[in-house]
């Protein structure tokens, strides 16, 4: 081998080690971001976490925020959380904080829950409607109810990812209709 060859095969190693190196730092600045992102995520779940077992144990759901009393899928992870801690802890407890709210909505009056209040008023039309003009209709209606203009378009997104409504689009504005059940 010839001290030319020698160092163009020198050169070409150099130049594929600095090519590496360079991949190799652009690789774990990607994935220091990355780590940032999953942090701050973890922060946010932790912060709702706690949020959700502070009203766990609430038996009084007039107490609680609107929005969870509207979406049932926060009560079943709330229920499901409450199952669990009872499973971790003595077995001389029995009384969970599901039972203890569900012993005390014993006396109220049941209010049906946002999502069927809007499916019955969707089920009135047969054209898409506006989740304003739902809003509207069910404060005319249900007077008692006063939910916000997100709290009602958090519900009906609810309902669109169960596929019991159909969310349509139409410029800048999105308007929903009832999904047709098949009768079998």
């Amino acid at each position: 081998m010839t001290s030319q060859s020698a160092a163009t095969l020198r050169s070409r190693y150099v130049a594929q080690a600095a090519s590496d190196l360079e991949e190799n730092r652009r690789r774990q600045k990607e994935l220091e971001e990355r780590i940032t992102v999953l942090k701050q995520e973890e922060a946010l779940l932790s912060d709702i976490l706690n949020l959700a077992e502070r009203y766990e144990g609430f038996a009084d759901s007039s107490r609680l925020p609107e929005q969870v009393q509207d979406e049932p899928a926060a009560a079943k992870a709330s229920q499901k959380r409450a199952g669990a801690s009872a499973r971790r802890a003595a077995p001389g407890k029995s009384t969970t904080a599901a039972t203890t709210a569900k012993a005390g909505a014993k006396g109220k009056s049941h209010q049906p829950l946002l999502g069927d209040l809007l499916t019955e008023l969707l089920g009135q039309y047969e054209e898409p409607r506006l989740a304003k003009e739902l809003r509207d209709e069910l404060l005319e209606k249900h007077p008692d109810r006063n939910p916000t203009p997100q709290v009602v378009r958090n519900t009906l997104e609810s309902l669109v990812a169960k596929g019991r409504i159909r969310r349509h689009k139409q410029q800048r504005s999105v308007m929903y209709t009832l999904v047709e059940r098949d009768s079998d």
